[in-house]
């Protein structure tokens, strides 16, 4: 099992001692939260809160994902970045690949590149993207991305995006995975038909279990259950080792664990020293007591 360490809409001086720290205490990722703009007003529900309230991203600071990915990067040697996750159908999907190659390059392989759809209209209309069959949109981008930052010429010929032979360089010396987020049935089934694994945005164990049932019958019938899958969750079952254990049984591969809730309206106020000690504590009490 690995540990991937979730902070979000913090300090943004924070995120580079924290990566150390992370890194440090033995996680094997860092999330990156994304975010674009802030409407100042939105129709749009927020997918992950009980009442679809998105009052809690008011005034919250995001470092653009590359960008704070590769300073994050550059101050640590070993611990992984985690887009959770990159709203890809909203972006030009050429210049995430070359974005994604060239992190995945210095980092030295350390980029597991998470997408997912946007909720929000407002970020396809602020990058002039129609919102209107944005998921075949997202389906496209993903190839696009893959077959760029494999290396070699790659050409694409599709509804949204056409590209002769062409090719960018540098790339890493292995794929980049693409993890994908979401919960529905089209986000699943993208996930085993295109994804080299998925992401969770959390909820209750029944849920979950739900979840992992349809994704597993999923990639069943996509004929995708012999390559490699990444399975990223975020349970209470993190926290405690039996809990890890059970997860690993239902087939989880990557456990995202954060120590405070997220959907709080105001800044966080909780100090530098206090978040480290939280995520070492974790690690001492679950973290080292999991076999490899």
């Amino acid at each position: 099992m690995r540990f991937t360490y979730a902070e979000a809409m913090t300090d943004p001086s924070y995120y580079l001692p924290l990566a150390k720290a992370a890194e440090a205490a033995g996680y094997t990722s860092i999330s990156v939260s994304d975010s674009l703009i802030y409407p100042k007003e939105s129709d749009a529900s927020y997918p992950y809160t009980a009442d679809g309230d998105r009052e809690f991203l008011a005034d919250k600071s995001f470092i653009e994902t590359f960008i704070l990915i590769a300073a994050m990067g550059a101050v640590t040697s070993t611990i992984r970045f985690t887009p959770f996750v990159l709203k890809l159908p909203v972006r030009p999907p050429v210049l995430v690949a070359k974005q994604a190659s060239s992190i995945a390059y210095l980092t030295g392989n350390r980029l597991g590149l998470g997408v997912g759809l946007s909720p929000w209209p407002e970020d396809f209309a602020a990058m002039g993207v129609p919102w209107s069959r944005r998921g075949r949109r997202m389906d496209e981008a993903i190839e696009v991305v893959r077959g760029l930052t494999g290396g070699g010429y790659f050409e694409y010929h599709g509804e949204f995006y056409d590209l002769p032979p062409v090719k960018i360089s540098p790339v890493p010396t292995e794929p980049i995975p693409i993890l994908v987020g979401g919960h529905s049935e089209a986000a699943l089934r993208r996930a085993a038909r295109l994804g080299d694994g998925w992401m969770h945005g959390g909820g209750d164990a029944r849920e979950l279990d739900a979840l992992l049932t349809r994704l597993a019958a999923l990639r069943a019938e996509e004929g995708t259950t012999g390559r490699p899958f990444e399975v990223h969750v975020i349970s209470l079952d993190a926290y405690t080792v039996d809990g890890v254990r059970r997860l690993a049984d239902k087939g989880v591969t990557d456990l995202i664990v954060g120590f405070r809730m997220p959907y709080i309206k105001g800044p966080d106020t909780e100090p530098l020293a206090k978040k480290i000690e939280h995520l070492e504590r974790f690690a001492e009490s679950v973290i080292a007591k999991i076999e490899p």
